[in-house]
């Protein structure tokens, strides 16, 4: 009968790279730390088997984080505490708190900011959507007018079609300043296309500075405006902000301290 093989015991670079190669990653560069832990602890097999799944999960799930974040492409925003909710003449702050509870996401329901220009709307935006990604779900964030050039620049059918897939993707896609910029039918086609494969899928927050019967001055020669925003509409919040330009008050509050300092000296 043949000898049973004697098993030998992994150094430490041996265990690291194996841990490694299971794709224990955390548990390998932090494997001094764990094993002093252990042998503290006087671990069970069972307790240092939970131990490293707690760790290793709880490293999963920041790097899942960090990588929504990256992904949603946020950028600075004010926190949503520092907003100045006495500001507007009109806000449904309820609603607002509504929404960034992320609740619409899970129902693949729409949320559209109407506002005029400096009232927050896309303060707002950026806030659901770093809630959002915070409770586990993709984002991402893009201006009109940058998601219009990047699906208007696509050579070929097949490019489009992979562009149009990537916005398609993410669970909440927030398409932020409809209404700056008057586009052409094909500009309305293309944000149509997006609109479409997301209607009752996945969720969209989009930003306007005007109302919906004023869109046909946005995309003056386009077909597509009233079914655009009947897809948009049929599961949505609207939410209006109405109120003076906070941006403009914060230039006036500068201007008036400059004065102030100029007439001290």
């Amino acid at each position: 009968m043949p000898s049973p093989k004697t098993k030998t015991m992994m150094n430490h670079s041996e265990l690291a790279e194996a841990l490694r190669a299971l794709n224990l990653q955390h548990t390998a560069d932090e494997l001094d730390d764990f094993l002093a832990r252990a042998t503290k602890s006087r671990f069970s097999p069972q307790a240092l088997l939970e131990e490293l799944a707690r760790a290793e999960l709880r490293e999963r799930e920041r790097r899942g984080l960090e990588r929504r974040l990256r992904n949603a492409r946020l950028g600075r925003f004010k926190p949503i505490a520092d907003f100045d909710w006495n500001w507007p003449t009109h806000i449904d702050r309820d609603a607002v708190e509504r929404a960034l509870s992320t609740d619409f996401v899970r129902r693949a329901d729409n949320l559209v900011l109407a506002a005029a220009q400096g009232l927050g709307k896309t303060t707002i935006a950026r806030n659901i959507g770093h809630q959002a990604v915070l409770n586990g779900y993709s984002v991402a964030f893009v201006e009109a007018s940058r998601l219009i050039l990047d699906l208007a620049s696509q050579e070929g059918a097949r490019a489009l079609e992979r562009r149009l897939r990537h916005y398609a993707r993410p669970a909440l896609l927030c398409i932020d300043e409809i209404g700056y910029l008057s586009l052409d039918a094909r500009a309305a086609d293309l944000l149509f296309e997006v609109v479409s494969r997301r209607y009752e899928r996945k969720s969209i927050v989009m930003t306007t500075n005007l109302a919906f019967a004023d869109w046909p001055t946005v995309f003056p020669n386009a077909s597509c405006v009233t079914a655009l925003i009947d897809r948009l509409t049929h599961h949505a919040d609207i939410i209006a902000i109405k109120g003076e330009s906070y941006r403009r008050r914060e230039a006036q509050e500068r201007k008036t301290r400059d004065a102030d300092r100029a007439s001290d000296k």
